[in-house]
């Protein structure tokens, strides 16, 4: 549908107006020191976000939540082969045919066997991530401790 002539005017007043708006809002906002604070630039460095107590907190936080991540790794790991071990039973149990047997036995070890990597792996990667986040956290504290 094409505008006529009437409502591309209308259209243009109407972005003028919003954009009017906008603009006046900002400057009223910096005006009022919303957005520009500079009592913060004179703060002494007890005040600093960044404190040694924030940064040890940080630190501990991140330990415990990764203590949790790894045992939740542990528990579904436990879960995955208890599964296997069960499923490979079951089968075994209806079953008279042993090539059938066989095969869901090893299905389970090797269902036990990625279990036991994928655990490593994401145990792994938590312990990376948990560094990281410690590495960081110390590099902030030096780069305010400076």
């Amino acid at each position: 549908m094409k505008l006529n002539y009437f409502t591309k005017q209308l259209s243009v007043v109407g972005r003028w107006v919003a954009t009017a708006l906008f603009c006046t809002s900002a400057f009223i906002f910096v005006w009022q020191g919303t957005y520009l604070n500079t009592s913060a630039f004179a703060s002494p460095a007890s005040t600093l976000i960044a404190t040694s107590d924030a940064g040890d907190n940080v630190k501990y936080k991140t330990s415990e939540d990764a203590g949790r991540a790894k045992g939740f790794v542990e528990n579904t790991k436990d879960f995955v082969k208890d599964a296997a071990k069960s499923n490979a039973s079951k089968v075994d149990d209806v079953t008279d045919n042993n090539s059938i047997a066989r095969k869901a036995k090893s299905d389970a070890a090797t269902i036990q066997r990625r279990a036991e990597e994928d655990a490593a792996r994401t145990e792994n990667a938590i312990d990376n991530t948990k560094n990281a986040v410690q590495r960081t956290v110390d590099n902030i504290k030096d780069a305010f401790s400076s």
